[in-house]
């Protein structure tokens, strides 16, 4: 699943695209908008929501999307060809005189009043590159389970919204903990640097084609993607196993050497491990 920054760069592309221009192309492919017009309504604007896109319309229409794991919003000038994949993977299609954005994979699509937005977002913790990130806040929702193990609780949204997959495993390395340590377990003083190490990772990555988060002349990351390659920091072997229920298991990212507290056994199949004290 896309991770925030990702999703503020797609909303940035539609919003340069769309902002200020009147639709003269308006194409719903899901069935339950097939009958839907939206040729001559001028676009207000487009705005990232943690992982949630918002399209605006004059009139009070809200066009809500959201990427998941395949979705991608492609921006086409005129005449040129459509490339983000096969004609029947597109929902949704948006055009002005220029321009035009297409939406391959959207799982979720929905056409909402303005006024209504809240029923698709207001469940979302601080949006940590929004104009409502409160570190305070965020930190609160991610300590409010102390028992829960702190890859899960970043990752869930209702607590801080846009880290996904890669922050979550690069976020616990810089703070030198595991994913599966409890996040009532975690130190006062790595706990205060958590809500701001995150802002800053993300903000520094967002207007970037390429993530990093080393600092390291050749590499981008420290631990996500890198097993069973050498930790950058101690030549240990980055490791790898999967996180959470059986219905959102996610490969998960560390160095047992440079992250302390809980890990999956080593010798347990991949999906099948449980944790352990280290």
């Amino acid at each position: 699943m896309p991770e925030g920054d990702t999703v503020w760069q797609a909303a940035r592309r539609l919003h340069d695209a769309l902002a200020g221009k009147v639709l003269t192309l308006s194409d719903f492919r899901v069935p339950k908008y097939a009958t839907v017009d939206l040729t001559g309504r001028a676009v207000l604007d487009t705005v990232s929501r943690g992982k949630h896109l918002l399209t605006r319309f004059e009139g009070g229409l809200t066009l809500h999307s959201h990427l998941r794991m395949e979705g991608a919003w492609k921006v086409y000038g005129a005449g040129e060809r459509w490339r983000g994949g096969p004609a029947h993977q597109i929902r949704v299609v948006l055009g002005t005189a220029d321009r035009t954005a297409v939406g391959y994979r959207l799982q979720v699509l929905e056409l909402l009043r303005t006024a209504e937005e809240g029923r698709a977002v207001a469940h979302l913790g601080p949006d940590l590159l929004g104009p409502d990130w409160d570190p305070e806040l965020a930190l609160a929702h991610v300590l409010a389970d102390p028992g829960r193990p702190l890859g899960e609780a970043l990752l869930d949204q209702r607590n801080l919204a846009g880290i996904g997959n890669v922050y979550k495993s690069e976020l616990c390395f810089l703070l030198g903990v595991t994913p599966w340590l409890p996040v009532g377990a975690l130190p006062a003083d790595r706990a205060a640097k958590l809500p701001v190490l995150a802002k800053r990772l993300l903000e520094a990555n967002r207007d970037r084609a390429v993530r990093r988060t080393t600092g390291l002349p050749g590499q981008n990351l420290f631990v996500y993607g890198r097993a069973p390659r050498p930790c950058l920091r101690c030549g240990t072997s980055v490791r790898v196993a999967d996180q959470g229920d059986r219905s959102r298991e996610r490969p998960t990212y560390w160095c047992p050497a440079c992250q302390s507290g809980p890990a999956p056994a080593p010798d347990v199949p991949r999906g099948r491990r449980t944790s352990h004290g280290r």
